[in-house]
């Protein structure tokens, strides 16, 4: 069984940096490709952010282009999200998922079939 565990969240100020990460256990997800999602209160989830089973191809929703970078270091079998000029409207809880190689960079949370339990991000104003 696949545990992932989101660590690295927390209270920021606007424009700061937060740098969550997702450390999987249980078997190796060298192989997968790598998603965060975030979900706002009264909000459906959305994708953040994924990345492939190697790291050399990533996606970004347009709302972080430019100030969110993914990564992963498959030797540690854990994947970052480095969060750059936040904005209150980040604010959600932030999610990391596994989905299957062969679904390339997907956007789709059906597609994901291991989740995290979320680690909260807040921005103040």
């Amino acid at each position: 069984q696949v545990q992932l565990v989101e660590s690295g969240g927390g209270l920021v100020q606007a424009g700061g940096p937060l740098r969550p990460s997702c450390a999987a256990s249980g078997r190796t997800l060298s192989s997968e490709t790598m998603g965060w999602f975030r979900q706002a209160p009264g909000k459906e989830r959305d994708i953040v952010a994924a990345i492939s089973w190697s790291g050399g191809s990533t996606y970004y929703a347009d709302f972080v282009k430019g100030r969110f970078a993914i990564s992963r270091d498959n030797a540690k079998n854990t994947v970052y999200l480095q969060m750059n000029s936040l904005k209150p409207e980040d604010t959600a809880v932030y999610y990391c998922a596994a989905a299957p190689s062969y679904y390339g960079l997907t956007p789709y949370m059906y597609h994901y079939n291991y989740w995290g339990q979320g680690t909260q991000v807040t921005v103040s104003s």
